[in-house]
């Protein structure tokens, strides 16, 4: 059974840095792309980044580029981490990770970020 487990949130103010980890067990995780989305009160689920299988590949939404850094660690640890700089009101959302594996999205049950002064 893959398992997806966020920790790394919490409250920072505006122009803080927070670093967000995602431990993801009951699959081969060097072999699938990892990704990371938020959602913000009212607002759709929106993918934040993603970094494919071996970390040669990453993208980015246009909100966050410069910002953010999406990063992975194939070995022992099979955790993906979302490092977040200059942090914006806006990017106050729950943050969850996610993997594409076996014809199904699996979802981590989310860390909240706040930014607010």
């Amino acid at each position: 059974q893959v398992q997806l487990v966020e920790s790394g949130g919490g409250l920072v103010q505006p122009g803080g840095s927070l670093r967000l980890s995602c431990a993801a067990s009951g699959l081969i995780f060097s072999l699938y792309s990892m990704s990371w989305y938020r959602q913000a009160p009212g607002k759709e689920r929106e993918l934040v980044a993603r970094i494919s299988s071996f970390g040669g590949s990453t993208d980015y939404a246009d909100s966050v580029k410069g910002r953010f850094t999406i990063s992975r660690d194939n070995n022992a640890k099979n955790t993906v981490h979302l490092r977040m700089n200059s942090l914006k009101p806006e990017d106050t959302a729950v943050y969850y990770c996610n993997v594409f594996y076996s014809s199904r999205a699996y979802w981590g049950q989310g860390t909240q970020v706040t930014v607010s002064s």
